[in-house]
């Protein structure tokens, strides 16, 4: 009884079902579901990650083996398999309304780590690209990061 009585948390089941439909696809494909694979899934399906390397930096945390070399081989066959599209990972849409709260993470050379929402990420591209002369009076409509073809991290 006490096991019904306790909230699984907001999408889980969604999140569940779609786990298990992917590895059923991957085995379907002759893949080993490793336990760093279903880590990587896990990581892709319940955060918002806009890049093999941040996926690697989250994924690292939990396993310091990991190498990026399987981040981006996963990533692969996920698309592969038709579970992601890729262009869409590195898609961030967004407008002054939106109240994501860690749209974006950009970490400089020292370390130093930024975290900023989608209204802060929007406004800092915006006067970017006001201060170089992109843009006068126009409003970004989306942007599209395209990846880094450099692996080492």
């Amino acid at each position: 009884m006490a096991n019904r009585d306790k909230k699984k948390p907001e999408g889980f089941h969604s999140t569940k079902m779609q786990k298990e439909l992917v590895l059923k696809k991957l085995k379907e494909k002759g893949c080993r579901i490793t336990k760093q694979r279903q880590m990587l899934l896990d990581v892709i399906l319940q955060e918002e990650c806009t890049s093999c390397k941040e996926i690697y930096y989250k994924v690292k945390k939990e396993d310091a083996k990991i190498g990026a070399a399987t981040v981006y081989r996963m990533i692969n066959l996920l698309e592969e398999i038709g579970a992601i599209r890729r262009e869409n990972m590195y898609k961030i849409a967004c407008c002054m309304e939106c109240d994501r709260n860690h749209a974006c993470v950009i970490e400089l050379d020292d370390h130093t780590v930024f975290h900023l929402s989608a209204q802060r990420w929007f406004m800092v591209i915006l006067e970017g690209l006001k201060a170089y002369g992109y843009v006068d009076k126009q409003q970004i409509a989306s942007i599209t990061l395209e990846p880094c073809l450099k692996t080492d991290f």
